[in-house]
């Protein structure tokens, strides 16, 4: 194994807007040999058992996941869950991405709710940190500044954006899907969906009892790499901006013993410093990353320098990414306890047990979320969620229901960051709350599926909007959405 640094280069971001300012490192230095694998081996057929039966079956415990088998039990379907780590909250949990993005809209507008807002208003106190409801939507100069370092105020408006502490993050999601009458099966990786007819049927899932079968009549493949679709064959897109953020991975991690304040005290007052800081930590470690808030003043979250030029479906580069991040680590522990204002009693808390993994997959579905949609203001006429737009120059947008559905596999939803959407707006689609909205309707459209003994491309979308009003989602009005069906049929003939 080499120990070398890995060459580094910096990359310039071509997203129009980034809200969490990084660099994204690109490196050719490996600190692992390729594999001499090489031909096949034939693996024996065999009988699986069937493990259990239900009506959906969710495939990923993420914050996507979560929020569907949540919404498909509480409209009334049998819901078993499949998660391979022994925790739910995916990357808000397991992966310390504990800031959670944007849910108002520049005015200071809720508009992700549903599961979202009943998963925060159940989090303790003492376990969120973001401004008070008052402040969302203000342009005030003081508010907006103190806000913006603390990840939760953008383009000089402050943003209901909050942090919140995985733990309690994580016994909140358990608790949540269990009252709901959800079945968690944790530490199963679902290995391959179970595809008849053109119809998913289920999944194999294997775990410490071998293979085994789960049957359902509608699968909601909340994975975040789109492995249940995928390998049923169903279409999608893996078109990026190289070089972005959004196209790259890496592990977080919190350090704890910090004076976070004092830290941003620092680095607001003394611009020139910060930058030869900066620099200097590029030249020792390579690869570098300053800290952002936690829920709590003495914790400093890193969510670990970007690296590019790697992909999430290739174990050796995902093996790479965790090599060098838990270097990183205390590389950045120690450079930290010398030279930061704040950090002088720093020491190493918590790497992630989950890679911080941006893009794989995107579902080519019957709908799509598109760039060019930003600027309409109209409603989808499909529409099953809001989601706030990436800066202030475009109004909220409308998410159709066509993107979480695939255009020819039956029996299988998406929720998450692959729905179906072009590459700039998987750049916000991604996000946590985005993964909640999603998921959360398609937990909705898989119960009305599985309730009618009907494929979810043939439900009614106005029963699903009905469910998801009743479980606190923030959807436009049914006058505008019927509107905005009725253009779309004079606009097709």
């Amino acid at each position: 194994m080499s120990g070398d640094k890995p060459k580094m280069q910096r990359i310039e971001g071509h997203s129009e807007e980034r809200f969490l300012g990084s660099d994204v490192f690109e490196s050719s230095g490996r600190n692992l040999p390729p594999p001499n694998g090489a031909g096949t081996v034939r693996e024996d057929a065999r009988d699986i058992d069937i493990y259990h039966q239900c009506d959906v079956a969710v495939i990923g415990g993420g914050p996507a996941g979560c929020a569907a088998a949540w919404a498909a039990a509480k409209a009334g379907a049998d819901v078993t869950l499949v998660e391979r780590y022994n925790c739910l909250g995916g990357l808000s949990t397991g992966g310390l991405v504990m800031w959670i993005d944007r849910m108002t809209d520049w005015e200071g507008n809720h508009v992700i709710q549903g599961f979202a807002r009943h998963f925060i208003d159940r989090m303790p106190a003492d376990g969120v940190a973001g401004p008070p409801r008052e402040d969302w939507g203000t342009r005030d100069e003081a508010k907006a500044a103190y806000w913006g370092q603390r990840t939760t105020a953008f383009h000089g408006i402050v943003q209901w954006a909050p942090t919140l502490d995985p733990e309690r993050m994580k016994l909140n999601n358990q608790e949540m899907l269990l009252q709901a009458g959800v079945r968690i099966v944790f530490h199963a990786w679902a290995a391959r969906p179970l595809v008849e007819d053109g119809a998913a049927k289920g999944v194999i899932f294997e775990s410490k009892q071998g293979r085994n079968a789960l049957l359902a009549k509608v699968v909601v493949d909340t994975t975040g790499d789109g492995d249940m679709f995928a390998r049923a064959g169903a279409e999608f897109d893996t078109d990026i901006e190289e070089g972005d953020v959004h196209h790259s991975m890496n592990t977080g991690w919190v350090l704890g013993g910090v004076d976070m304040d004092r830290w941003i005290d620092w680095k607001v007052h003394n611009p020139d410093q910060l930058r030869q800081f900066m620099e200097r930590g590029r030249e020792e470690l390579g690869f570098f990353q300053t800290p952002y808030v936690s829920w709590r003043p003495d914790i400093a979250l890193f969510l670990g320098p970007r690296q590019s030029g790697l992909s999430a479906l290739d174990v050796d580069d995902m093996t790479e990414v965790e090599i060098r991040s838990h270097r990183l680590m205390e590389g950045h522990c120690r450079f930290f306890r010398t030279h930061a204002p704040g950090f002088e009693h720093v020491f190493s808390l918590q790497s992630a047990s989950q890679l911080g993994v941006r893009h794989t997959r995107r579902l080519a579905g019957v709908g799509r979320i598109e760039r060019g949609n930003w600027g309409k203001g109209t409603p989808a006429a499909d529409e099953v969620g809001i989601s706030p737009s990436i800066s202030p120059k475009f109004p909220v947008v409308s998410v159709p229901y066509g993107a979480i559905v695939p255009r020819q596999l039956d029996g299988l939803l998406v929720g998450g960051r692959h729905v179906s959407c072009d590459a700039n707006s998987h750049g916000f689609m991604r996000e946590i709350p985005q993964c909640w909205l999603t998921g959360h309707a398609a937990g909705a459209a898989a119960a009305v599926a599985a309730n009618r003994g009907v494929q979810p491309r043939h439900v009614d979308v106005g029963e699903i909007r009905g469910i998801l009003r009743e479980q606190g989602a923030h959807l436009s009005d049914d006058i505008e959405v019927a509107a905005a069906g009725a253009a779309e049929e004079v606009a097709a003939q």
